[in-house]
């Protein structure tokens, strides 16, 4: 895959913030925008998908292990929206009040 800086998003907030060595040694403060798009095909709903994505990023950067096979340049942030992708997690239907 090809790494440009047009295929990057970045988190609301991060923009004019100074970046700690941490966020660009894990690439945590970017994701990339195809999988943006193709996760949103998954969970349409923005509001759903930034929450779970928010929530196993917290997951992945406490140590818990991916359930995909990882790139040493994939972010916690890529690697849950390309486990939503791959149907390796999801949101529990019951879960989400109308």
């Amino acid at each position: 895959m090809a790494d440009d800086a047009s295929n990057i998003v970045s988190f609301p907030g991060t923009e004019g913030q100074k970046k700690t060595t941490s966020a660009i040694r894990n690439g945590s403060s970017n994701m990339r925008s195809d999988l943006v798009d193709a996760a949103s095909k998954v969970i349409p709903e923005p509001p759903v998908l930034i929450n779970l994505v928010s929530a196993r990023v917290k997951q992945l950067n406490l140590g818990r292990a991916p359930l995909i096979q990882t790139d040493h340049r994939m972010g916690a942030a890529d690697i849950a929206l390309t486990e939503i992708i791959q149907g390796k997690i999801g949101v529990d239907a019951d879960s989400i009040e109308e």
